[in-house]
């Protein structure tokens, strides 16, 4: 991906990176340099991004006891 700066100095962040570094208006963020001379993007609030199945992540309850599923599987009622 590539951006163009403008005659201000400004550049858009593409929305593939806006998206994967979870980046709203407002988000500040922050350049490092490496080492290795690339510079590295990344917010400034070290609030990380929801992975894709983060929000899915839980429990669905209490659900049934070792004895309650044995008698479904046996038919006893």
């Amino acid at each position: 991906m590539s951006a163009t700066v403008t005659a201000k100095g400004q550049v858009t962040i593409p929305k593939p990176v806006r998206d994967f570094l979870g980046l709203a208006p407002g988000t500040r963020v922050e350049f490092q340099r490496a080492a290795n001379g690339t510079v590295v993007l990344t917010r400034a609030d070290e609030k990380r991004p929801a992975r894709c199945f983060g929000t899915l992540r839980g429990h669905a309850g209490k659900g049934l006891s070792t004895d309650a599923i044995m008698a479904l599987t046996r038919g006893d009622e």
